[in-house]
């Protein structure tokens, strides 16, 4: 048997590129944690400009971005945390492993970065995605359910199980559009383009518009509406479902506030019939007649539950529920993205995360660590069980 590569040692320096609206408190978080913090944004003064408002100014080195400026300035051990969109993340990646630094996103795995994990684990390296809040957090939730769950029910008991997991950003105060957008309004238009596939009563079923099984969901008393979004079906695997449980349903999606549906009418008709071009438009016109300002607050809803139901009374239920409010310091979108990308990015400082790819914490024991020192932090939720 071959020995793994001994795993590159953290140098002491980060690298945070990108400087936008999920960019909060996990940043100065970094900057206790680590020796040195460079921001890399569009320019120098934009980098400084960020710094001085979250309050980091000479806590962190304003930086310039372009890649060819970061893999310059790359030693190894180095630790890149990308904030920059989806697509950017191979480009990046590919610069870590020539430059032997580790990496760190809060996106989902895309083929593209993928398809550079084996060489990145071959060098030594950790690659930390789906460290944010969704993904992220709700995966920390979920593998700690099931865990819980797998101790009550066991792996082998003949059982069957419901998995919902929702999430979703909202004004904390209500408007007629019952919306707040917390990232480009072109990528949410995008998102809801795209089919949903999942599984709903024992059977795998695939939304073309998500949108159109939008369906009612009450959390703590509270009507929401929520609907599917991209394959919830790999996260069966990754969740460490046992293979005895029977799939009842299994949905990953996005929560709403009551009433979306119906403000949103317009944007569907727009969405079913536009092509790019007239996506792009639409993107343009809702950003500028629902602007974000200063005086807003957002809040942030996750709730994961899970339902097992086995023979002879071995059966367990239990969810966890995350509902915060930004304040005047920042928003609940930015703290709950980059608090949790800052802690999984301390773990590769402290060598506790293992070369290759990582999807937040990925097992039961892990998350559970990482949920007590995110509640440290406040990141606040509740954990209800009910056996």
């Amino acid at each position: 048997m071959t020995d793994s590569p001994a795993r590159v040692p953290a140098s002491g320096t980060v690298h945070w590129v990108g400087a936008g609206l999920s960019t909060g408190s996990g940043l100065a978080r970094l900057c206790g944690a680590a020796d040195r913090v460079r921001l890399w944004h569009r320019t120098e003064s934009r980098a400084a400009e960020a710094l001085q408002r979250l309050g980091l100014t000479a806590r962190a080195e304003p930086r310039a971005f372009t890649l060819p400026a970061l893999t310059a300035e790359l030693a190894p051990g180095d630790i890149v945390v990308s904030m920059l969109p989806a697509p950017e993340h191979a480009g990046i990646l590919a610069a870590c492993v020539r430059r032997e630094a580790h990496f760190a996103c809060s996106s989902y795995v895309s083929d593209a970065v993928l398809d550079q994990v084996p060489a990145a684990a071959a060098a030594g390296l950790v690659v930390l995605t789906e460290a944010g809040l969704d993904p992220g957090i709700d995966h920390l939730f979920a593998h700690s359910l099931v865990g819980r769950a797998r101790e009550a029910v066991g792996d082998d008991a003949a059982a069957s199980y419901s998995l919902t997991s929702y999430c979703g950003g909202v004004p904390a105060v209500p408007n007629d559009f019952r919306y707040r957008f917390s990232w480009a309004p072109a990528g949410v238009l995008n998102a809801l383009r795209a089919p949903a596939r999942y599984l709903q009563d024992g059977a795998e079923t695939v939304a073309e518009r998500p949108w159109e099984v939008t369906r009612r969901h009450v959390v703590d008393g509270e009507t929401f509406e929520v609907y599917p979004n991209r394959d919830s079906v790999p996260f069966v695997e990754q969740y460490g479902l046992p293979p005895a449980w029977k799939t009842q349903t299994f949905v990953r999606g996005t929560l709403r506030l009551e009433g979306w549906l119906r403000a949103w009418d317009a944007v569907f008709e727009e969405l079913k019939a536009g092509d790019d071009a007239r996506i792009a438009a639409l993107a343009g016109k809702l950003a500028a007649a629902h602007p974000t300002t200063d005086a807003d607050r957002d809040r942030v809803v996750l709730v994961v539950s899970l339902d097992v139901r086995g023979a002879e009374g071995r059966s367990w239920s239990g969810g966890y529920l995350l509902d915060l409010v930004g304040d005047e310091e920042e928003s609940a979108m930015a703290r709950c993205v980059s608090r949790p990308l800052a802690l999984g990015v301390r773990h590769i400082l402290d060598g506790s995360l293992p070369a290759g790819l990582n999807r937040a914490a990925e097992t039961a024991a892990r998350s559970e660590e990482w949920l007590r020192e995110l509640a440290l932090e406040g990141v606040e939720f509740s954990l209800r069980v009910d056996q």
